[in-house]
């Protein structure tokens, strides 16, 4: 009886939470003290902490899938006090092995098995969204988590990624970083706007700001820092055979991989003082310092970077073609799909060095999925993967 009196609290507060976030959206840039009481906004935020954490635990235990999720980003929408909550409530990808917050496209995805998402092309406008699967399906409604628009320059091709679907521009406060390769389609550079890790090197550009300048509009890109290196090798099949892919994770070291490796972790979006009303306030911190805003590694000098080579396919003779086991997860025979796993390279092989880290496979006209796990992220296995998507003049 106390269990599902407890439920039937959570899924209550649950219903009342999303009228307050409403309400509080009213006051937003008020100081709680001058906001009316009738609003219920000061009376959320007055609970006491015990009975707060525990029903705020309750609402993430029972709202562990999309749709029904967005009530836990509700309840960190409510007050400071509840997304202080909800930020130690929640956990990150890596051990939850869900998707909850915008942060949450940085951070590695689950050690132990892969996170199923799927890419949706659209050929019209060259632009490409990522989704969150939401059942064992091939493609389903998803949740959105990324959006990306190429834009094609004189010497290169420029894959913009955005947090939004309709806003996908460098001069956007959720743009979060870029894909860029070279003429031939053949070498490519990840960016990341902000620095992967604490003492990430950041190239410089005519677009490059600095963060916590108050001289530069807080809706301007951070910067660039090459967080991947992606290239493909000619093949001696030409478009017949399939392409070979050689990664290396600028950001990320080869000891993640191992057991009890780890890799760097981004916990929030930081912002500047002059960003006074962001587009993501409940996931956005203000600090001077972006060291705050990672845990893990505190930079990438005390060892190699990672490198993940695609696993070889096999020739089938009754199918005559090459292949690949991808447990179901790809019905259509593409040159662009492929398996990352760790390479050699890497060191002494292992276990750990047999495992895909990242699949991508065609399951229709224009979807693909994306399945990717520790120790790279949504946004980061999203850039690699819209690198087959461009043309490799000197590969195929």
């Amino acid at each position: 009886m106390i269990k599902l009196g407890l439920k039937s609290r959570s899924r209550r507060v649950v219903q009342d939470t999303s009228v307050a976030v409403e309400k509080s959206k009213l006051c937003m840039g008020k100081h709680s003290r001058d906001v009316d009481e009738d609003s219920g906004y000061c009376c959320w935020e007055s609970l006491p902490s015990e009975l707060l954490r525990e029903v705020l635990l309750k609402v993430e235990e029972s709202e562990s899938k999309w749709p029904a999720r967005k009530h836990v980003v509700a309840c960190a929408g409510v007050c400071k006090s509840w997304r202080e909550v909800m930020k130690e409530v929640v956990k990150t990808p890596e051990v939850s092995g869900k998707i909850t917050f915008p942060i949450s496209v940085k951070q590695p995805g689950p050690r132990e098995s892969l996170l199923q998402c799927f890419i949706k092309r659209n050929r019209s406008t060259q632009t490409y969204y990522l989704f969150v699967s939401l059942s064992q399906a091939l493609a389903d409604d998803g949740k959105f988590l990324l959006a990306a628009r190429k834009c094609r320059r004189t010497t290169c091709t420029d894959y913009i990624i955005s947090l939004h679907g309709d806003d996908m521009s460098k001069g956007s406060d959720t743009y979060i970083g870029k894909l860029r390769s070279n003429f031939l389609g053949t070498k490519f550079i990840v960016y990341d706007a902000l620095p992967p890790h604490s003492g990430a090197q950041m190239e410089k550009s005519r677009s490059t700001c600095m963060v916590g300048s108050k001289q530069i509009s807080p809706k301007v890109p951070a910067g660039n820092y090459p967080v991947a290196h992606i290239s493909y090798e000619l093949n001696v099949l030409g478009a017949r055979g399939p392409r070979r892919m050689h990664c290396v994770m600028d950001a990320i070291q080869a000891s993640a991989i191992e057991p009890g490796g780890v890799a760097p972790t981004q916990t929030y979006f930081p912002i500047t003082s002059a960003d006074s009303s962001p587009t993501l306030p409940f996931f956005r911190t203000k600090s001077n310092y972006l060291d705050k805003s990672f845990s893990g590694p505190l930079c990438n000098q005390g060892g190699s970077s990672l490198v993940l080579r695609n696993k070889s396919p096999r020739w089938h003779e009754q199918l005559q073609c090459w292949c690949l086991n991808f447990h179901g997860r790809v019905t259509v025979a593409s040159v662009k799909n492929f398996q990352l796993v760790a390479s050699p390279e890497n060191g002494v092989a292992g276990p750990e060095h047999d495992k895909v880290i990242l699949q991508f496979g065609k399951v229709g006209k224009d979807v693909f999925t994306m399945d990717y796990r520790y120790p790279i992220s949504a946004f980061q296995a999203f850039a690699i993967c819209l690198s087959s998507f461009d043309t490799k003049i000197a590969c195929e």
